[in-house]
Parts: C-alpha cells; structure tokens; sequence
C-alpha cells in the first residue's frame, strides 16, 4: 500500500488552558448568558487556534482555490459542460468571480491554482499551473481517479502551497474549489468516508434535478462499489475516488493544522476533504471552522461527523470558497465582541464606586 509522504501522527490540538480563559471570559462578559450564540462559540474556538485571549481579529486571510477538471463531467452529473472550468480559472485571475469579489470587498488575497484542468499546458499563466498534476481526472465509476503517484504528489502539493502563505503571513486560511462536477467525487468520499449510501450523499451539485440527479447517484454508487474496501484507507480513498484539486486541498487543509493555523472551510467539497483529511491525520478538525451551510445533503452530515456548527446559512451553493469568505466578518465580529465588550464585574464595580 503506498501512503503520501505527509502522513503523520495525530495533531496536537489548539491550546485547552487558552480556550478555558476565553470560554471564562465569555461567561463574564455583561451580556445575559449564551446571549452571543455562535459568535461567543466562534470567538472562544478563534481564541484556542490562535492561543491567545481574548483573540485577535483574523488580519491576513488567504484564499487559495484548487481547480481541476472530474472525468464523471462527461457523463450527465452535471447541469454544465466540463470546458466551464477553464473559463472560471480565467474569471478569478480577472476578478469576476463571486469569491474574487468578496475576497475584494473582505481584505482577503485570492490564489488560484490549477491541479488538474483539461488544457493545454499554457493556458493559465505559470504561477497558476506550477503545481499542475494531470489533465482532468479519471472518471471515477469506471476507474480510478489518480494514480498513487498523482495522489501522492497532490497531497504535497497542497502542504507545499499551505506552508508558503503561511509563511507570507496568513492567520487564517480558505480552501476553494474549481472544477464542474466535483459535487460527484466529493459526495462519493463523504459516502466511503462514514460508510453512507450514495442515496444519502447525492445532492444536486450545479442544479441537476429529476432523472439527471437519479443518474448522478447511480454513478456515485458505481463508483462506491468499484473502490470496494480500499476506501477505508484515506490515501486509497482519494486515489479511487477524489481527484488531483481534491487530493492538493486534503494536503492544504492537513499541513495548516499541523503548523497551528486555523482554516475556514466552505461547502461540500472543502468539508468532504475536511472528513479526508481528518483520517488522514487525526486531530486535524479542531483547527477547522465551518463558513456556511450547503444545500448539499453530504455536507451536512461530514459537518456532524466533525462536529462543526457552520456561521452562515444563506443557502449558497456557487462553491469557490465563496460561503467561507463571506463568514469572514462574522468571524471578526467574534473576535472583537470576546476583547472589548465590558466585563459584567467591571460594570458592577464602576457601579459601586
């Protein structure tokens, strides 16, 4: 069995004596209790990953999304054609893109790489295609999606990318997604990963419906079937079913938790390579946070496997890392709530004086 050569022990995990302070903190503050709701959850969670109280607003927050083209795209799992994929690399690199302009309007920078879209090689300009794996993946109900050597150079590949915005100074991360059809490998490892059915996982992606989201099951559930036990291994489980831009963002999210900074996932793609990543090196998931809620069933259910309560739920579905980005204020909003709202004793005290 070959294994990526970031497989590694279990993550430490973010700090307990920092996420106690601030859980105290936010008893004390002179708010009724629980009054805050999930921004006081956020904020003690932002307060532990960071390991500091009260925590501070996230400042450089970087986007990188993970492009690549799926093999199942050609047969009938999406309501787009696969070449939509190339055209969206392009609207990122231009700004057009949903996530580019609330990455814009938030102060995030925005990254874009091409894993595995079906181009020609100077398509995208260098710094786009530097970690560039393969064109397109296998179609994965008929056959493998990478080789062991593609997953294995993927998953470095996104360490890689991880580790080099880190050292540009992220505080926070985002990992987005490019690639039409993708809903259909990310269901099919959200399935292998909690040994669900593919009629529990299967949503309507890009916006398929009626028999085209019957068929769409179909093929996660051959593609189910064809990985048979692999899956239960998460290296076999990405070579079988994932593909390169998934297998970069399993690799991404991994080498973030391991150097202690905190990543803000996104939809159905992000939280299944999430689920992935989390077998791949246990612990991970505590230095995840949930942007958004998707309207894809698999979605929910890897989030209640990790244990994540999502900030947003504005039924967004475009992808990108787009219902993350736009948790980015709520996130800040926790952060400054925890450090400058009065303490209740404070409050009491300037009454006595």
């Amino acid at each position: 069995m070959t294994h990526a050569p970031l497989g590694r022990d279990r993550v430490a995990a973010p700090s307990e004596p920092v996420r106690r302070q601030a859980a105290d903190r936010l008893a004390g503050l002179a708010t009724p209790a629980g009054a805050l709701g999930r921004l006081g959850e956020a904020a003690v969670w932002l307060a532990a990953v960071q390991g500091q109280c009260p925590p501070r607003r996230p400042r450089d927050v970087r986007v990188v999304v993970f492009a690549g083209d799926h093999g199942v795209t050609r047969h009938g799992v999406s309501a787009y054609p696969a070449e939509i994929t190339a055209l969206m690399v392009h609207q990122f690199l231009s700004g057009g893109a949903g996530v580019a302009v609330l990455a814009r309007e938030h102060g995030a920078t925005l990254r874009v790489l091409d894993l595995g879209v079906d181009v020609e090689p100077d398509a995208f300009p260098p710094e786009v295609t530097a970690h560039k794996v393969r064109r397109s993946s296998g179609a994965i109900h008929l056959e493998d999606a990478l080789t062991a050597s593609e997953t294995a150079t993927a998953l470095a590949a996104g360490a890689a990318v991880a580790a080099e915005e880190i050292a540009a100074g992220a505080d926070l991360l985002v990992a987005g997604d490019m690639g039409i059809g993708n809903t259909t490998p990310s269901a099919a490892l959200v399935a292998a990963s909690l040994g669900l059915s593919a009629a529990d996982v299967t949503g309507r992606g890009s916006g398929v419906d009626g028999q085209a989201l019957a068929h769409k099951e179909i093929v996660v559930a051959q593609a189910l079937e064809r990985a048979g036990d692999r899956v239960a291994d998460p290296f076999d489980r990405l070579t079988a079913l994932g593909s390169a831009d998934l297998a970069a963002q399993v690799g991404f999210l991994v080498e973030a938790a391991q150097r202690g900074v905190p990543v803000l996932l996104d939809g159905v793609i992000s939280v299944a390579c999430a689920l992935v990543a989390e077998d791949y090196a246990p612990g991970c998931s505590a230095w995840f946070a949930a942007g958004h809620r998707s309207p894809e069933p698999a979605q929910a259910l890897a989030l209640s496997k990790l244990g994540l309560e999502p900030l947003l739920d504005l039924g967004m579905r475009l992808g990108e890392g787009s219902g993350a980005v736009a948790a980015i204020p709520v996130l800040r909003s926790a952060a400054a709530l925890l450090a400058e709202v009065s303490l209740l004793a404070d409050v009491l005290g300037a009454q006595d004086a």
